[in-house]
């Protein structure tokens, strides 16, 4: 079970306008969120977003509001890790991201990624995080872009940004140093292939 009621992330600074202050290379075939089947938890009103969980599924606890993702990325070494991801796919999941959250584990996901419709440049924030997290972004044709560890931060306009080193698509977030669990290693690329997880592992 998730620590806290709310998971939390980092705002995307300076991005488009309905964004704006909301966080060895294989071929990629990235379906947009659009393609990808319905998603497994009903999203809330905006203000409903992240507080408190939802339903299991798969033996895991999403944030309220948000759905999953299964993914594949691929270390530059050609290692393959499979994940399953909390989705933030829309401009208010965006903005609301992991602020809050405190239970390293997730509910048992291995991350939350960041999915935008178009490439964007910008920034994610820690406002409201307290966990430390580690970012990863990645182009439209999902090859990483870059990296960064971001420290937490409280409530405040003055919080430091992780600006990305290129615009980006997707943004990885997972608990700080966790990056090279997931396979973000090297020339790593990042592929989401369905919305279903396999089954989470006991213990």
């Amino acid at each position: 079970m998730l620590g806290v009621a709310v998971l939390a992330a980092s705002l995307l600074l300076g991005g488009d306008g309905d964004d704006a202050p909301t966080s060895a290379s294989v071929t990629f075939t990235a379906p947009p969120a659009a393609d990808l089947a319905p998603g497994t938890t009903a999203t809330t009103s905006p203000s409903g977003l992240g507080v408190g969980v939802g339903d299991a599924v798969d033996g895991r606890t999403p944030l309220a509001g948000f759905g999953q993702v299964a993914a594949r990325i691929v270390a530059g070494d050609g290692t393959v890790c499979e994940v399953c991801l909390l989705a933030a796919e829309t401009p208010d999941q965006r903005e609301r991201g992991l602020m809050a959250v405190t239970d390293p584990t997730l509910g048992g996901y291995d991350g939350m990624v960041f999915v935008y419709d178009a490439p964007t440049a910008g920034a994610f924030w820690m406002r409201n995080t307290p966990m430390p997290l580690s970012i990863a972004y990645f182009d439209i044709d999902g090859r990483l872009v870059s990296t960064a560890d971001m420290a937490p931060c409280a409530d405040s306009p003055d919080c430091r940004s992780y600006p990305a080193a290129a615009p980006f698509a997707f943004a990885l977030e997972v608990p700080q140093g966790g990056l090279e669990d997931v396979g973000v290693v090297g020339e790593a690329t990042l592929e989401l292939t369905g919305r279903r997880c396999p089954l989470a592992e006991d213990g």
